[in-house]
């Protein structure tokens, strides 16, 4: 009985603390953001978190990241992955991607471990070769700005870029891009 109790103290322990990565990464990611490291005399982020917490730079960047995924995830409800191992194989998603996944897994009723994570996400990959076709999803009108803006994407290709740059053509599918990945819900 006596290490039964030990045994579950312990594991608390544990469970408590795998908890905390997602409060690590975020204090992590502000500290590089802002470079509040400066303040602590170091040059770089990878000196600070070297010196000062014995933290490699992959394992840093990988908290921060975690944390970035968990924000993500959290409007899905509050079963979110309890440790940064569970977080990488969602890390390497897109954001959309990364909610898809994990109301897909969840739905799917495995316990939630590392490896049925990866496991999950490897079966995923596995049915991307043969797509799902949505464009039946897509409105008309919608299809029709797309297929207008292509168009002047062509005619731009066609005069060699004289009217409009490469790089203003670049600018506008960065910014369509982040409008359909933002988490915002606004029209505007």
């Amino acid at each position: 009985m006596k290490q039964q109790n030990r045994l579950s103290h312990l594991e608390t322990v544990i469970a408590r603390n795998q908890r905390h990565f997602c409060d690590i990464g975020r204090a992590l990611n502000e500290i590089r953001k802002n470079r509040l490291y400066k303040l602590a005399l170091f040059e770089t982020f990878e000196a600070y978190t070297r010196a000062r917490w014995d933290m490699g730079r992959a394992y840093a960047y990988r908290l921060i990241k975690s944390y970035k995924v968990v924000c993500n995830l959290s409007p899905i409800g509050d079963i979110l992955p309890a440790n940064e191992c569970q977080v990488r194989p969602l890390a390497q998603l897109e954001l959309i991607e990364q909610r898809k996944v994990w109301q897909g897994f969840l739905n799917s009723g495995m316990e939630i471990t590392a490896l049925n994570i990866k496991k999950f996400i490897g079966a995923r990959t596995v049915d991307k070769n043969n797509p799902v076709d949505l464009t039946d999803q897509i409105s008309d009108e919608y299809m029709a700005a797309v297929q207008q803006m292509m168009e002047q994407v062509r005619m731009a290709q066609h005069d060699h870029w004289q009217q409009t740059s490469r790089q203003a053509a670049l600018l506008w599918n960065r910014v369509i891009r982040e409008k359909i990945l933002s988490k915002g819900t606004g029209n505007g």
